[in-house]
Order: C-alpha cells, then sequence, then structure tokens
C-alpha cells in the first residue's frame, strides 16, 4: 500500500548548504506569505547552531508540493554528529546527497551515503553552490560518480538523477547550459519523480519505530518517528516494545498525537501508515524502542549505531573558585543531566565510576562532547572536565591492542603542505592521496589514529595561517600505531591564590603566552600560561611591587600587556595533559591541575616514575 507521502533526508559535509537549500523549498512551497519575514536556516534554531553556523541536531519538517506531502529531514553534516543520521535513515524512504561544487564528496558525504546505499535507498544528487567563483562541477561530478562505485552502489543506484542549484539565490536546473535560474521548481518535480512513496506493511496493526526524542517543558518527552503500519488514533491503547527484552516496557494510551507542518508541530486526531509524526505523553519509551498496538507482540528490528570512540571524564568542580557562577553544582544534578541526554542521544555512552566520584562519557568525537559540556554550561552547571581518551579494542582472535583510525582530509594551500605532512607523519599519520584541488590549492588524504587529532587542530591552522580546512570521519579499527608525544611546552602554573597583578604579569610575559590578564582571579594550581620551554613553571601571578622611598625615572611608567590567549573550550579539552583539567561554569573557563598543592604534584610525579 502506497500514499501521497514522500519521506526524504538531506545528507551532506558540514557547510555544503543543506539547512540553507531547506529555506529555498520552504518560501517556493507556499509556506511562508510573500511578505512574511523568516531568518535565514530557519531550521537552524538552537543557539549553539546559529552560533556555529552547523547543524547539530536533526529536524523534521514537512509541506505539499502539488498534492504530496514531503517530509524532509535535516540532517546534522559533521561526522561527530554522525549517529543522528545513520538512525534518520531508517524512517525515509529517499535521500537527497548534496555536494559543493567547489569542495567534492568530503568525509561526512561518504560516511552517511554508504549507510543510505545500504538501505537500498537510491539518491538524489544535488550539486550545490553553483554560483561560486572556484567551481570545478564536471570534476566533482566524476569524483561523486567514483564514490558510489567504491561504495559498491547498485546499477540502479549508480544511475542517479543530477540537480544543480544555488540554494542561496534559490533556484536549481537540470541543464546548467540550457535551462533559465529561475526558481527551485526542477529540485520539487526531480523529488516528486524519484522518491517512491512512503513503504508500509498492509493489513498489520500500528507500528512505529522511535528516531528521535526531544524534552518539552510543557509536554514533556516527544517521541518522533515513521508509522511503519496501521493507523494511530487518540486515546487509542498502544505498548512499548524494546529489543532485546521480553515483554512490554510500558502501556499507555496515546494522548497526543503531532504532525509536522513546515517548522511547527501541530496537534492532529489521527495519522496513517508511511507518515511521520511525534507523541507526547509516554514516560519509559525512548530512541530505538517501538511503539505498538497492544496486539503486536514483536519489536521493529533497529539499525545498529556506530560505536563511541573517545570519552571523557565529567566531575564536580572542586576549585577554590567553584559555586560562585553556577547552580548545578553537586554530583547527583550532574549525573542525572547526563543519563537524560544518553537516553535521547544513542551515539553517546554513560557510565558511573565505582566510587562515585565522576562520570565516563563516550562519543563520536571532541566536538560533539564539546558541544553537550556548552550546553550544560548555559544551563547553569559548573564541571571539572579530564583530557579525551581514546577507546581501545582488543582483538578476539590475537588479543592484539586496536585503535581507532580516522579518515582525514586537509585543504590547504600547497606552500604549507610540507609542515602539515611532517606533522601528521609525526602524529602516526599515513598518507595515502595527494591532488591538486584548484590553483594553488591541494587535498591529502590521510588515515590517522584518532589519539592523534586530539589537540592538532589549533597547531593545524596556526601552520597554515587560517587558511587550512581540516575534516574527518571514523574508518575502522586497526593495530595501535605506537607512542604520540603530547604537548611540546610546558605551562606556567600558579602558586599563590589571589587576583592576578600587572606587575607580576609583566616579567612572566617573557616566559611565555599568559591566558590571563590583570584582575583576574587566581589560585594555586591554576594554569595561567604556556611556557616557553618544555618544562613546568611554578610561577606567582599575584606578586605586587614592593613600595619604598626611592624613586628614579620611568620606574612609574604604565606597564603595557599584550592581550592574553583566548582559549575555546574544544581547544581547552584537547590541550590539558592527564593531570590536568578544565574547569567549566557558565561565565569562565580556567585550565588548573588534578592536584593544586604544588608538593602533592610532585610526589604523585615520582610515584608515576617509579612505577607505583
Amino acid at each position: 500500500m502506497s500514499k501521497d507521502i514522500k519521506n526524504l533526508a538531506i545528507i551532506a559535509h558540514v557547510d555544503h548548504g543543506k539547512t540553507t537549500l531547506i529555506d529555498s523549498l520552504f518560501r517556493h512551497s507556499g509556506l511562508f506569505r510573500e511578505n512574511q519575514q523568516i531568518e535565514t536556516c530557519a531550521l537552524d534554531y538552537n543557539d549553539l547552531e546559529r552560533e556555529r553556523g552547523i547543524t547539530i541536531l536533526a529536524k523534521c519538517t514537512s509541506f505539499d508540493w502539488n498534492g504530496t506531502k514531503l517530509n524532509v529531514v535535516d540532517t546534522p553534516g559533521h561526522a561527530d554528529f554522525g549517529g543522528e543520521v545513520e538512525r534518520i535513515l531508517s524512517m525515509v524512504d529517499g535521500v537527497l546527497v548534496l555536494v559543493d561544487a567547489s569542495e567534492g564528496p568530503m568525509p561526512q558525504t561518504k560516511f552517511v551515503l554508504s549507510k543510505a546505499l545500504a538501505l537500498n535507498l537510491n539518491p538524489i544528487v544535488v550539486i550545490n553552490k553553483i554560483d561560486k567563483s572556484d567551481t570545478r562541477v564536471s570534476e566533482v561530478l566524476n569524483e561523486v560518480f567514483d564514490l558510489f562505485i567504491a561504495l559498491g552502489a547498485s546499477d540502479a543506484q549508480l544511475d542517479f538523477p543530477i540537480v544543480y542549484s544555488s540554494g542561496r539565490n534559490g533556484w536549481a536546473v537540470l541543464d546548467l547550459e540550457k535551462d533559465e535560474r529561475k526558481d527551485i521548481v526542477p529540485l520539487l518535480d526531480t523529488i516528486i519523480k524519484y522518491v517512491p512513496n512512503a513503504t508500509v506493511i498492509d493489513n498489520e496493526p500500528f507500528q512505529m519505530l522511535v528516531t528521535m526524542l526531544e524534552y518539552d517543558q510543557y509536554l514533556g518527552r516527544i517521541l518522533t518517528g515513521k508509522i511503519l503500519s496501521g493507523t494511530a488514533n487518540m486515546n487509542s491503547q498502544v505498548h512499548v516494545l524494546r529489543n532485546g527484552t521480553d515483554g512490554e516496557i510500558e502501556r499507555a494510551r496515546l494522548t497526543k498525537l503531532l504532525a509536522f507542518e513546515g517548522l511547527k508541530r501541530v496537534p492532529i486526531e489521527s495519522a496513517a501508515a508511511g507518515d511521520i509524526i511525534a507523541i507526547a505523553g509516554l514516560e519509559k519509551a525512548t530512541v530505538a524502542d517501538t511503539i505498538a498496538d497492544i496486539d503486536v507482540a514483536k519489536p521493529i528490528l533497529s539499525t545498529p549505531i556506530d560505536p563511541p570512540t573517545i570519552s571523557i571524564t565529567f566531575s564536580v568542580n572542586d576549585s577554590p573558585l567553584a559555586g560562585k557562577e553556577g547552580k548545578n553544582l553537586t554530583s547527583r544534578i550532574i549525573g542525572e543531566r547526563l543519563f537524560n541526554e544518553a537516553e535521547g542521544n544513542v551515539s553517546i555512552t554513560v557510565q558511573r565510576s565505582a566510587n562515585g566520584e565522576f562520570y565516563e562519557v563516550a562519543g563520536r568525537g571532541e566536538l560533539q562532547l564539546g558541544i553537550l559540556i556548552e550546553t550544560m554550561r548555559r544551563e547553569g552547571f559548573e564541571l571539572s572536565i579530564g583530557r579525551p581518551r581514546v577507546l581501545f579494542r582488543k582483538d578476539t582472535n590475537t588479543g592484539e591492542t586496536l585503535e581507532p583510525i580516522e579518515e582525514l582530509y586537509v585543504d590547504l594551500d600547497d606552500e604549507f603542505t610540507g609542515v602539515v605532512i611532517d606533522k601528521l607523519i609525526q602524529r602516526k599519520g599515513e598518507m595515502v592521496d595527494m591532488r591538486p584541488s584548484g590553483v594553488g590549492k591541494t587535498r591529502i588524504k590521510f588515515f590517522i589514529p584518532t589519539r592523534g587529532l586530539i589537540g592538532y587542530y589549533g597547531e593545524f591552522l596556526t601552520d597554515t595561517r587560517g587558511s587550512g580546512i581540516m575534516n574527518r570521519s571514523f574508518h575502522s579499527y586497526a593495530p595501535h600505531r605506537g607512542q604520540i608525544d603530547e604537548r611540546s611546552r610546558g605551562v606556567l602554573v600558579s602558586t599563590d591564590s589571589g587576583k592576578a597583578v600587572p606587575y607580576a604579569l609583566f616579567f612572566l610575559k617573557e616566559r611565555g603566552m599568559l591566558f590571563v590578564k590583570p584582575g583576574e582571579p587566581v589560585y594555586e594550581g591554576m594554569i595561567i600560561g604556556e611556557h616557553s620551554r618544555e618544562n613546568e613553571l611554578d610561577v606567582n601571578p599575584t606578586k605586587e611591587k614592593q613600595l619604598s622611598n626611592c624613586r628614579a625615572a620611568g620606574k612609574d611608567d604604565n606597564i603595557k600587556l599584550p592581550p592574553p590567549r583566548q582559549i575555546s573550550l574544544e581547544q581547552a579539552i584537547a590541550y590539558i595533559k592527564n593531570d590536568e583539567i578544565v574547569e567549566v561554569t557558565p561565565k569562565s573557563i580556567r585550565l588548573r591541575k588534578k592536584y593544586l598543592d604544588q608538593t602533592t604534584r610532585k610526589k604523585m610525579s615520582r610515584m608515576k616514575e617509579g612505577g607505583l
């Protein structure tokens, strides 16, 4: 049985224009009035998404075109949020593969496309940003075709339709030479023609697989998914089934059904098979569970999610400045927040330590976990964050240690290739491809351990003078590649508590790069700068000028200091070593030693050197 409903996802690498293209679809479908003012990237309504210019959370939207209902899902483009994309693909019947006309297919494009092809979805390829000055359309199209072949696409999948577009300017064409560039209609017509109607199971009771979970302050838990069979009716009795468990998890009535209309969710009385809806009111159901009629005994099989590759420890903030800026301070509240996050985000896992002092949070990458930390600090949490740790495996046959390997692409000016290749090889990277990607530009492909990229991004930007682009995605597990050197320079550690004084900082600036400014509170064990040498240096940033009756020309001149180095949250997490911590509060990000007391640090260092 088929419905006049088409479910499709838009997948692409970060910053290739997914959300902007959806804006154009909205405008032309008649969803908004002609004079209605809407923001660009309307689906990126999360504050962090707007600030960073990326999609973090997958979102559903819907509009009608020529009598057909189109349910469109905007998916994240960064590899760290791949878990969002993997489960979304299970509820759509077609995908738009969006590729930048200049950059071509990137790691996230390859990652998501492989998942879509494995599910036998036939993609529509959209070459976007045709209006850019450095487009290379024919080369990019060849790269896309080569990628399809490399991923084992079938003959039907290789016969993909091609649309050329400029999402920002709101037009799409099927032929770049002949067609007039006036509107987005050719893309909409291509979707109607090539995306199959929603597939459903005939003559079966109501069944729905949950693929997304959100929290609403009024409605509580909101579960989104595609109805696989039957009809969802208000007040009908349902139960929740979970893979790997016997019996039902929960039984309830459907008291709130919501359908998607544009950017809004609207209440409905019923929904038919094939449609994507949201259900509110259930207390225990979560992602990958099946909501079904009480006559259904077996859950729907859900798509397995790739495992996390990196973990970070979360614990309470126990610094001398704790409790001055945040309101959520205790281990219990932090734990509840983390377990709630893991319930809705299937790509992360949370484990509590045996002594209950910290929580181990595992995810896909530094960015994903950094977004979680940033979200929590904006909610009023104070946290202590440890250094990222790569999750190793053991080969069941040989007992050999395996580590996650990333597929890394770097795009940079030709003059910087030497220094970048040298540093990535030092980090155990293996260069597998190198080719020109434009005038004076080079694209290099590496296979490199995940731990080799921790803390490298800032150094990469410095080496390429801010012009380099680095993209990565998980590739596979491979044998451990040996020791990788950590941070090459030491740090300046405060020996006293108080406020940083200009007089002291003036003499410390020659020792290295400072992280603090005059008047900023510091405490014993806090890292206030980076030393110019490899060793760690204990300093006193609170030391004031001694007053005397002696006067000399120029002695009382104003002290001039260079601006301190501003470190972002992700940079701070990647910068620290194993004996260091990032203190995160709603207003501040500070680096500190795990043991604040200088004597204790030296004692622990001797014990480590002695193998104790």
